[in-house]
Formats: structure tokens, C-alpha cells, sequence
């Protein structure tokens, strides 16, 4: 039977659903956040929803780009970078808004904030270059 994914999309989809089910357990962390059952600042409690959507928005949107990959002729960086660009953004982006506002009684973000810049460029580099690569195809 002829595989619909290429192995190197269907490893990474494996991995991206295993990704996913850590995002699932994160949410436990919020609900004691929004339950009051663990102290945070509203900043945050700002930055661990925001840490949370991106991380699981981030991942499905780097599941979604597998079969499209397959179909453009990108090879070397240009292949790395549409195929797996969105899924390092998954954890640069999440990892920038955790790791800014840990510390007890944080009230603005430290330099951990970066993660997040990089993650955003990297993302933008991505979904271009995997734009660019279905155009071209």
C-alpha cells in the first residue's frame, strides 16, 4: 500500500501528535492557575495562556504543512525549514512566554522574551519558504 506522507513527514507528524498530548497536560497547569490554586501575577497568568495557545496552535499548524511539504520540490535548508521551522517554532515561541514570566511575583518579562521574537521569525521564514516552494512546485 502507497503511503500518502513521505517517511520524513509521517516521523515528524508521529512526534508532533506525541508533542501535542504534553500541550494537553500543560492545561492542567492553567486550570490551577484560573482556580486559584497556584499564585500567579496576572501578568502571568497573561503570558502561561498565551505560552499554551501558541504551543498548541503552533503544533497543528506544523502538522498541517506535513503533506504540503511533500508536494513542493524544496531540497537541503529550504526542505528543513518548511518541513520543520514551524515545529522549532512550536517550542521557541511557547518556551519565550513560559520561561519570561517564571519567577514568583513576576510582573514584566525578562529576557527569555527573545524566545519569542525568534520563534516569530522563524515562523515567518517558514511559511514562506513552504509558500514560496507550493508556488514554484
Amino acid at each position: 500500500m502507497e503511503s500518502l506522507l513521505s517517511d520524513e513527514s509521517r516521523q515528524l507528524a508521529g512526534i508532533l501528535f506525541l508533542a501535542l498530548v504534553t500541550v494537553e497536560t500543560g492545561g492542567l497547569y492553567m486550570v490551577r492557575i484560573v482556580t486559584g490554586r497556584e499564585r500567579a501575577t496576572p501578568f502571568q497568568e497573561k503570558f502561561a495562556r498565551a505560552g499554551h495557545a501558541h504551543a498548541g496552535v503552533l503544533l497543528v499548524l506544523a502538522l498541517v504543512c506535513q503533506p504540503f511539504v511533500d508536494a513542493t520540490e524544496l531540497t537541503g535548508i529550504w526542505e528543513w525549514l518548511a518541513r520543520t521551522g514551524v515545529a522549532v517554532s512550536a517550542l521557541l515561541m511557547p518556551g519565550g512566554f513560559f520561561f519570561a514570566s517564571m519567577g514568583r511575583g513576576r510582573t514584566e518579562p525578562n529576557r527569555f522574551i527573545l524566545m519569542v521574537f525568534a520563534g516569530a521569525l522563524l515562523l515567518a521564514v517558514s511559511l514562506t519558504t513552504l509558500g514560496i516552494g507550493l508556488l514554484t512546485a
